[in-house]
């Protein structure tokens, strides 16, 4: 034998290459497939040209910059004046501005056209989601705050148009002057969190102008995210109880509101967007919606946060799977490729069937937004669905991260290049669990949601074209709706959610995916063949068309 020259020992081989220069949307069969039974005849190319953007190398290095570069709080100038002012790296601006280019924002609540607006929004947040979720966090408070900012019929007419355009614009600057304006929330108090009931800001009368009951803030709010925004819909207590304020940064005036950034937040992810703790000092603002009616505002808008909570998972765990099989399919051990080792393939087909159902159930709750006016079905949908896929799709996504992850090994867990991606991913997981309400949270809306009675037979009409598909999906069909009729304890809530979802994502895939999908996921989700980890399909799963199907060869 020869010795090997020193440099042969650093040749790279037996590595993937990057998971980049894909189109997300056009290699997504089941985000396809989920839109052709909601939303016939959407037409597609708007979607696959956000695929291709996304799926790009280049917005891959302005997710990796915008990552590695925080943003960086500037409370005061080289002089000493109060700026209070957060700077982000020019990739989080590439970024943003192409979630609003693509009309992730305000605008389905301007554009009606096709009937489908809020599902063709819904599938572009996932599409994004892949390449970078934390801009989207002031993306999706600036969808949700819109309806409840027509409480205030005024600043509507000033600021929605606005709100609904496509045009970024980052300055700091009046309402009128900017191309473009996004807008924030501010509920939770350190004492409070999730209690908003507990909130002590206060907000004083002071007087009337044209954009109504004008009143003075004094207080804080402990989470403060995106707090560059334009504006911001937050909760005060006024002399007639806890009540929704329109809070805008720069006043009509042209001066600076007197919102004080005390510091920004340090996080385990969601490193891009900037989430703060701001003090109100004497603040300015205007009542949205009636003194005491607080509380009803942010059910309001929590529903649509919670819809962008599933969504952004799902899209998380596309992106997640995406990588796993583009690795495992290039990597080779103990003489076979990865993908072709059975328990990988096990593994891999299973975290497949997740992220289907995932797809299946968040999509189908966007529908319910599309319709929930003009349908009492899909109002109760929206009503019932929107906890119930809050609570499962994100309590599934950390350990999916993790077994993905684990896909990938070592380089999996590193924080650089392509792998890095998935080191992203499982730090953001735990985020859309937690935000806008966890788990009990979650366990709570749902039983508020079916103490009303016409949820037991909504959802027996939802499951009705499954039933006689499949024995397990039947039994539960026949006793979901009993059990939301009888069900008086909060103990057993969470429970209640999962086996909801989980019927519910089932009788979606019998009519949306193959039936091979459809009876992998009931044999092993409702069926009970099915082990305590990823990777414990039964043997008789059809893993080709699984695999297949999630990402083509």
């Amino acid at each position: 034998m020869t010795a090997a020259s020193p440099a042969a020992t650093h040749e790279v081989f037996n590595q993937s290459t990057p998971w980049a220069d894909v189109n997300l949307f056009t290699t997504n069969q089941p985000l396809q497939d989920a839109l052709r039974l909601h939303a016939p005849g959407l037409p597609l190319a708007g979607l696959a040209a956000l695929g291709a953007e996304m799926g790009s190398a280049e917005m891959q290095a302005h997710a990796r910059l915008a990552n590695t570069y925080k943003p960086q709080l500037r409370t005061h100038d080289r002089f000493g004046h109060r700026t209070d002012v957060v700077e982000f790296h020019p990739s989080y601006h590439a970024l943003i501005g192409a979630a609003l280019r693509h009309g992730l924002h305000a605008t389905p609540w301007s554009r009606q056209d096709t009937g489908h607006a809020h599902i063709e929004r819904a599938a572009g947040f996932m599409l994004f989601t892949e390449a970078e979720p934390s801009v989207l966090c002031p993306v999706s408070m600036s969808y949700a705050v819109t309806p409840a900012l027509r409480g205030n019929a005024a600043v509507w007419a000033d600021w929605s148009k606005g709100l609904a355009s496509t045009q970024y614009d980052p300055r700091l600057a009046l309402f009128s002057q900017k191309s473009a304006l996004t807008m924030g929330m501010g509920m939770t108090e350190k004492q409070g969190g999730s209690d908003v009931r507990a909130n002590t800001t206060q907000a004083v009368p002071d007087g009337e102008d044209a954009w109504g009951a004008r009143y003075r803030i004094i207080g804080h709010k402990w989470f403060f995210s995106a707090p560059m925004c334009d504006a911001f819909l937050i909760l005060a207590q006024a002399p007639g109880g806890l009540t929704c304020f329109f809070l805008p940064r720069v006043l009509p005036d042209d001066t600076v509101n007197a919102i004080r950034i005390q510091r920004l937040k340090d996080k385990l992810g969601n490193h891009a967007n900037a989430s703060s703790e701001v003090e109100f000092i004497g603040a300015t603002a205007w009542r949205v919606g009636e003194e005491g009616r607080g509380v009803a505002q942010i059910l309001e808008m929590g529903t649509m946060t919670r819809l962008d909570c599933a969504l952004g998972t799902s899209g998380l765990m596309r992106q997640a799977l995406s990588i796993a099989l583009h690795h495992t399919r290039q990597r080779s051990a103990f003489g076979k490729k990865l993908i072709d080792q059975p328990l990988m393939r096990n593994v891999l087909a299973d975290l497949a069937l997740e992220s289907e159902a995932a797809t299946a159930l968040s999509i189908r709750l966007a529908s319910a937004f599309d319709h929930k006016d003009k349908s009492e079905h899909e109002a109760v949908m929206a009503r019932l669905l929107t906890p119930v896929a809050k609570f499962w799709v994100c309590k599934r996504g950390s350990v999916f991260a993790q077994e993905a992850m684990e896909c990938l090994g070592g380089n999996g867990y590193v924080e650089e290049g392509g792998e890095g991606t998935m080191a992203r991913i499982y730090r953001e997981m735990p985020l859309n669990s937690i935000w806008e309400g966890a788990g009990n949270i979650m366990a709570l809306d749902l039983l508020r949601a079916v103490r009303r009675a016409d949820t037991a037979a909504a959802l027996a009409d939802e499951l009705a074209p499954a039933r006689g598909a499949h024995p397990a999906l039947d039994r539960m069909a026949s006793a979901l709706p009993l059990r939301v009729d009888a069900m008086t304890t909060e103990a057993e809530a969470r429970r209640l959610a999962q086996d909801v979802a989980l019927a519910v994502q089932a009788a979606l895939l019998y009519r949306s995916a193959p039936s091979a999908v459809f009876s992998a996921f009931c044999d092993s989700r409702l069926g009970g063949d099915w082990g305590y980890s990823f990777g414990t399909l039964g043997a008789g799963v059809e893993f080709d068309l699984l695999l297949n199907r999630a990402l083509p060869a």
